[in-house]
């Protein structure tokens, strides 16, 4: 065994150790670092090398020793695997042998390498592992238990499966958990969090033996409840969270006494502990435990939400809420955006940002406290109300300026309990209404972002009631206030108003036919004021606005104010610039909106969608020639447009097809290894079946292969992408006709599945299925009528939900065609009893 009497070299550890010194200089040369300890990574013996300096160079400063453990962990990361076994048998031993190295920071390394090799192999042919942990947790010395419950704590924070898989002879946890459970009354913090830690990652999976040591562990949570150390508190805090949320049955009996601590935990003067006790308010309503239990703590439980939803002090909100529309944004505020691939037959609905519009910064104790609240409203309904509503009175009537702050948390939870407590705020909205337009005027800008915030919480009722007269003057206000918000001079109240706004399109829809000249002439001004981060925001609002009032948009006075500025942006924007994908969006929704009205400026917006696909085709086989790096969203979001552009001009885009490669472009997509690239990219091939299926004939048999392809035993996977190839293949066969039937068969064994196994599936891709196979039936009913008793039932029951349109009624034409090929009365009763 060639690693059991493995030694290393003195040159080589000087050589390494040299290396990893000259690393930890910030005004050395790293590259040339970085290049020659690769060129030490090609030996075999590198990691014995590393592990070696780590756990024994003891001459080495910690600094070196841990550089060389860090860099071990990556590398085992990557090559364990690779590694032979002679190596990685030093490697464990080593390990396993300075699991209680007397510096903390090394033991800290030790432990990460430990769990890294523990998530490679697991804990298969690594007997050692748990018993040398074991001995370390039983040897009543510090370094020792500290280094074994550390590494216990990793390896149960990223594979707790395996402390819970018989090994060898018994169930790790069987054995680890009542040292885990004894080291909760240890006089040593460190080993208190740790053993705690350890634990908690079990209850998501909650094995036997946590259920079977339950009561011993609700003792020791309550023993910690009121540890010295705040980490310690926190952590019992988050363990009660998870027992509620994965099994409240147990938490019962203790209910009332875990409700009081929480309670408590909440005025914790550790932000943090605060938090994590926070959490149980929300976890509470959604474990839908008896209201009884909760009901009674109400009056404590709101102050103290309410009073958390104030602004802290240092909170880093209060430093950027200053005016600063002038200020260049900062790459770092400008937060990653995901594009929604386009998706036929629905639209996958998104999450709404409920915690008051604070979307920049992380999560804290006012955005959880906010989110409790919310949650208590819809779990209790208006009973809240006669609590709640005094407290946020009294804010509110508090107008002096050092009570800014309490009245901005009233706004907020207005805002909160706007879906729970609906109801009960009816009579009082006008007078709610009221009161929060003058707001938008306030001299703070925190509390004018959260009223625009608050105020698209109400935008529903606000529109029902614009059907009054009373009703549409407070329509006319919100709306004028939250334009004049959206040209405030302060960035996060232009984002709140932005997004309010698009709230109250969404709502609004043809109300706002009458006043498109104002609302354009506001949108575009801030168009040509705003930096980049409200810019994209800004863009989903005229998206919505287009959405939302569709082909009314369509009047020159209106083109003139909208195109130009964005027509303006489109040809300034490089192609390789990521903000071309929100104004990609933005005019995919406006093409769909114009129609024929859109076809002015279609030639051009066309022409850079097809040559921004071709060069990121490019960009993926050699991004040196293509002059770009690959990202896909530019594929995805030019497909989308492209989509918009056919549904816009209809057959009117057959000139513009008809002169590009747009149909190879696009078969390359609707194979591309990317999902959401094949999702947008079948959206624009069944839209192009609609619009001008000639020019795809040349390769339809190809087209249909992919989209086929999409339907098979892999479809919960890509359900979205299966939805779009089915929608595709149903618009084709409607074009196509009997020219279909060479894939019907692959097609109707991949629907029939899909409809008998409705269960958690995605309702569009059961309406698609459902239309493409009676489609199918119309077009060939001789191949598809045969097997009409494999789904009749189930395709029946999906056609009932379905909305009364053309692609329904096509579907019920197949239905018709394929009975009449029966040839027995029976047999056709049999089927129409489906039906009803």
């Amino acid at each position: 065994m060639e690693g059991q009497f493995w030694k290393p070299q003195e040159d080589g550890v000087k050589e390494i150790c040299g290396l990893l010194q000259e690393s930890s200089v910030p005004s050395l040369d790293h590259t040339r670092v970085w290049q020659q300890l690769q060129r030490c990574n090609q030996s075999p013996d590198f990691n014995n090398y590393l592990t070696f300096i780590l756990c024994q160079a003891e001459g080495q400063s910690v600094e070196v020793r841990q550089a060389a453990g860090l860099l071990l962990k990556n590398n085992l990361k990557s090559s364990y695997q690779s590694t032979s076994s002679a190596h990685q048998q030093y490697i464990k031993k080593e390990l396993l042998t300075s699991l209680g190295i007397s510096d903390r920071h090394l033991r800290a390394t030790v432990g990460t390498a430990i769990s890294v090799i523990a998530q490679q192999r697991h804990i298969q042919g690594w007997p050692e592992l748990f018993q040398v942990i074991l001995q370390c947790l039983e040897s009543n010395d510090y370094n020792h238990m500290e280094g074994a419950l550390d590494t216990l704590y990793k390896i149960s924070e990223d594979i707790p499966e395996v402390v819970d898989v018989p090994a060898f002879l018994e169930r790790p946890i069987n054995v680890f958990l009542p040292h885990l459970l004894q080291f909760f009354s240890s006089p040593q913090a460190v080993l208190r969090k740790l053993a705690l830690g350890s634990v908690n990652q079990f209850i998501p999976l909650m094995p036997t033996a946590l259920c079977m040591n339950m009561d011993k562990f609700l003792q020791g949570l309550f023993l910690l409840a009121n540890d010295s150390i705040a980490d310690v508190r926190k952590l019992v805090c988050a363990g009660l969270v998870q027992l509620i949320e994965v099994q409240p049955s147990y938490l019962q009996p203790h209910m009332k006494n875990v409700i009081e601590y929480m309670l408590q935990a909440n005025h914790d003067t550790d932000e943090e502990v605060a938090l994590e006790s926070c959490e149980f308010w929300s976890a509470f309503c959604e474990a839908q435990l008896p209201r009884e239990m909760l009901r009674e703590f109400l009056p404590c439980l709101i102050p103290v939400l309410l009073s958390n939803m104030t602004y802290a002090d240092d909170d880093d909100t209060l430093l950027d809420a200053e005016d600063d529309d002038n200020e260049p944004d900062r790459d770092k505020d400008i937060k990653p955006r995901f594009h929604q691939s386009r998706l036929h037959g629905g639209v996958d609905g998104g999450e709404e940002d409920e915690d008051g519009g604070d979307i920049v910064n992380s999560w804290n104790l006012r955005k959880c406290s906010a989110a409790g609240l919310d949650n208590l409203s819809i779990f209790y309904g208006d009973e809240i109300l006669l609590i709640l509503m005094p407290l946020v009175q009294a804010k509110l009537s508090n107008s002096s300026d050092e009570a800014w702050k309490e009245r901005e948390a009233a706004v907020l939870a207005l805002g909160a309990i706007a879906e729970g407590c609906m109801q009960g705020l009816l009579p009082h909205m006008s007078q709610i209404v009221a009161f929060l337009v003058p707001l938008l005027e306030d001299q703070r800008p925190l509390i004018r972002s959260i009223t625009c915030w608050t105020l698209s919480r109400y935008s529903k009722w606000i529109v029902q009631a614009a059907g009054h007269p009373d009703g549409q003057a407070q329509f006319d206000n919100v709306l004028t206030g939250l334009l004049r918000r959206i040209l405030d001079s302060n960035k996060r109240v232009q984002e709140a108003a932005c997004s309010a706004f698009a709230t109250l399109e969404e709502e609004a829809a043809e109300e706002l036919a009458p006043r498109l000249e104002p609302i354009l002439r506001h949108l575009m001004y801030a168009f040509g004021k705003y930096q980049r981060k409200n810019l994209r925001i800004l863009y989903d609002a005229i998206g919505t606005l287009a959405d939302a009032v569709g082909g009314q948009l369509n009047e020159v006075k209106y083109l003139e104010i909208l195109m130009p500025p964005l027509i303006n942006k489109w040809q300034h924007l490089p192609d390789s610039d990521k903000d071309l994908f929100p104004l990609l969006e933005c005019l995919t929704s406006i093409a769909q909106a114009l129609g024929s009205g859109f076809a002015q400026y279609a030639e051009p917006v066309y022409l850079r969608c097809i040559n921004l696909i071709r060069i990121q085709e490019v960009a993926k086989a050699d991004p040196g020639r293509a002059g770009v790096a690959y990202d896909k969203e530019f594929i995805v979001c030019s497909l989308d447009l492209l989509s918009g552009l056919a549904e816009g001009l209809g057959s009117s885009i057959e000139n513009l097809v008809s002169r590009s490669d747009l149909r190879d472009l696009l078969l390359q997509c609707c194979g591309d290894e990317a999902p959401d690239v094949r999702q947008s990219a079948l959206a624009l091939l069944g839209d192009l079946a609609k619009a001008c299926a000639f020019h795809l004939e040349p390769r339809l048999a190809d087209f249909l292969s992919l989209a086929a392809k999409q339907l098979g035993s892999e479809v919960k996977d890509n359900v979205s992408v299966a939805n779009n190839a089915c929608w595709a293949i149903g618009e084709i066969a409607v074009k196509i006709g009997k020219d279909i039937s060479p894939i019907v068969m692959s097609v109707l064994s991949c629907l029939v599945p899909i409809l008998s196994n409705a269960q958690g599936l995605n309702r569009s891709l059961l309406e698609n299925s459902a239309i493409t196979l009676g489609r199918l039936g119309w077009v060939c009913p001789d191949i598809v009528a045969p097997h009409m008793d494999h789904f009749m039932k189930p395709w029946c029951s999906a056609l009932r939900t379905i909305r009364d349109d053309v692609e329904k009624e096509d579907a019920f034409r197949g239905l018709c065609a394929m009975v009449h090929l029966l040839s027995q009365v029976g047999e056709i009763l049999q089927f129409f009893l489906h039906i009803v």
